[in-house]
């Protein structure tokens, strides 16, 4: 099977990733998992270049773009994913509308600061949600980090600036 296979199959819960998992699986594993796992983020949001942390990541190829386009049970699945990530952020979303959970803080949310991976994956996040073929959502995502970001001061304007490139 080749990779475009692999990473359609995944997303439809008929495959797993380079390790096994299913995609169900990954979105079931508690955020300590989530935070300090580096190897799955690929599979979830796909993106056209090759990550420096998962060499065995599909790449998100005109192929697997045109799959997400044609079913919309993929683009739900890849809504759900972002979910699973939003909640690690302290985030939450209302269909486009995504916002701060209640107890979002400097202390418990690590992505609120100067920089770190979680920047990297947002901007990954970001971009791979718009070339799936769901740029609004993609675009609510992206304000929505960089105006909260931004309210507490603490994400550096480089890590912004590349959230804003994302799109």
């Amino acid at each position: 099977m080749g990779n475009d296979e692999r990473l359609i199959a995944f997303y439809r819960g008929e495959g797993h990733d380079h390790k096994g998992r299913q995609l169900e699986d990954i979105w079931a594993l508690p955020s300590f998992w989530l935070e300090h796992t580096h190897d799955y983020i690929q599979w979830l949001f796909p993106i056209p270049e090759m990550g420096r942390f998962n060499a065995f990541a599909p790449l998100l190829t005109s192929e697997v773009q045109a799959a997400f386009e044609r079913e919309a049970s993929l683009r739900q699945r890849q809504q759900k994913s972002l979910d699973v990530m939003l909640d690690l952020f302290g985030l939450e979303r209302e269909d486009h509308i995504i916002s701060a959970q209640l107890d979002l803080s400097i202390q418990t949310h690590i992505w609120l600061k100067v920089g770190g991976h979680n920047h990297l994956r947002i901007t990954r996040i970001i971009r791979s949600i718009a070339l799936c073929h769901q740029p609004e959502l993609a675009r609510a995502f992206q304000q929505s980090v960089i105006d909260i970001g931004t309210q507490h001061g603490v994400v550096s304007e480089t890590s912004v600036q590349f959230w804003r490139d994302a799109v």
